[in-house]
């Protein structure tokens, strides 16, 4: 029942709110896509267009509002690099053989395009910037939740069944994108209980990925972890802190986990079946490449897979080179850049020694950096052309690019005229 009061309430009464503030609706939005109420609430909750109900609301607010601000300052090329890629997924449908399903595949990622533009174009401080990170982070935390609690109650769930129509290795990569976000936003959330909501978020999406029992998510953590080390300030403090997170992370790691993770490093004599296939099929996802540089189409890969002497349906397992034979190098290229662009202009704001207007800026980058990496390596092992998670990461550091120049009273005051919340920026 409080499945489905929550999601009642926030469809309805966030796509009426979104009319007047649509950075509300985007909020919602980026809940429902990681929280996914009818998969999370299944015998409550029936199926129904939530999402696009609260779409639609906050698109007319964004509509309305004159569209928000183009100005994108640093940002620009990113949001030029996403639209680019969308385009030449429209584009590439001429090089497909079933229209009907490159137009649903370009349907989903305008799903994700469009609330992008809305955030790039009406996020304006930086405390929407952080509320946007606390949402992610929640709504994967409490997923989690959801996993250990059927999990402590001897039901692995996310092994066995998966969640919201992904298996246990792509539920694995999401989470692992909201690993970063909770990581910093604990070390340098202000206020002890901020700290402590942040943390417990952390260790139940760690922990999660644990029994999850996929090798991509547990590399991806780890990488996600070493680079969150090379990034955090050199102040004992936060060392101390990072510390303590580690050593309860690995204590969570039992040995059927250690022996998982240690066959992601097995010679080849010694690789399973699942391990094997995925080099075989990453290599004739680059054949394909090199024989159809621009791509067969949209989501065309299952259809085409049968040339490679694989079963028809049989995904890549792994997103870049399955979009490479999908959209070709030019959409492969502008994927690339719309992540790669991303890290390469937050790096100087990695380091203390920029000049920003609120130091918030140097703590959204990193737990950006840090996101992006493991998530870029993880989706070498996983065909997740439809995960979220990550484009809402990079709108993140994109609108930290947008905002870091801005003067301290002009980053809160446009907050403090048309607030969602009366939370303190030091959250």
């Amino acid at each position: 029942m409080k499945g489905l009061l929550f999601t009642y309430l926030l469809t309805y009464g966030g796509a009426t709110a979104s009319l007047f503030n649509p950075f509300l609706g985007l909020l919602i939005y980026v809940c429902f896509a990681i929280v996914k109420p009818e998969s999370m609430w299944y015998w409550s909750v029936p199926e129904g267009n939530y999402s696009r109900i609260v779409a639609v609301g906050l698109l007319l607010g964004w509509i309305g509002s004159g569209f928000g601000s183009w100005q994108f300052g640093r940002a620009r090329g990113i949001v030029y690099c996403l639209i680019g890629y969308w385009l030449w997924s429209v584009v590439a449908i001429a090089f497909g053989t079933d229209n009907e399903r490159s137009m649903r595949f370009v349907e989903s990622q305008a799903k994700i395009v469009l609330p992008f533009l809305v955030g790039i174009t009406t996020i304006d401080s930086l405390q929407r910037v952080k509320l946007l990170a606390w949402v992610m982070v929640l709504s994967e935390g409490y997923v989690a939740l959801e996993f250990n609690l059927a999990y402590y109650s001897g039901y692995n769930r996310l092994w066995e069944e998966g969640f919201g129509l992904m298996d246990n290795n792509c539920n694995a990569i999401a989470l692992v994108t909201c690993v970063g976000l909770a990581l910093f936003l604990f070390l340098h959330a202000e206020r002890w209980w901020a700290k402590s909501v942040a943390a417990a978020a952390l260790l139940l999406i760690a922990h999660a990925i644990f029994f999850s029992f996929s090798r991509g998510g547990m590399l991806a953590l780890t990488v996600t972890l070493f680079v969150s080390f090379l990034l955090i300030p050199k102040d004992p403090k936060h060392y101390l802190l990072f510390a303590l997170a580690v050593v309860i992370l690995l204590r969570l790691a039992g040995p059927e986990v250690t022996q998982r993770f240690e066959t992601t490093f097995a010679h080849a004599e010694h690789r399973d079946q699942s391990s094997q296939s995925r080099l075989v099929l990453w290599e004739a996802c680059w054949q394909c490449m090199l024989q159809h540089p621009q791509g067969v189409g949209p989501d065309h890969w299952p259809l085409i897979v049968e040339q490679y002497s694989f079963p028809r349906g049989k995904e890549g397992h792994t997103l870049w080179l399955q979009i490479g034979a999908e959209l070709g190098f030019p959409g492969l290229l502008l994927l690339l850049s719309f992540y790669c662009l991303c890290l390469v202009r937050l790096w100087p704001l990695t380091s203390d020694r920029s000049s920003v207007a609120d130091p918030w800026c140097f703590h959204l980058a990193r737990m950006v950096f840090a996101a992006l990496i493991g998530f870029m390596l993880a989706a070498q092992f996983v065909s997740l052309k439809g995960l979220e998670h990550p484009f809402y990461i990079v709108l993140i550091g994109a609108t930290v690019l947008k905002l870091q120049h801005l003067p301290v009273h002009n980053v809160y005051e446009s907050e403090a005229a048309g607030a969602i919340s009366g939370t303190h920026p030091g959250y």
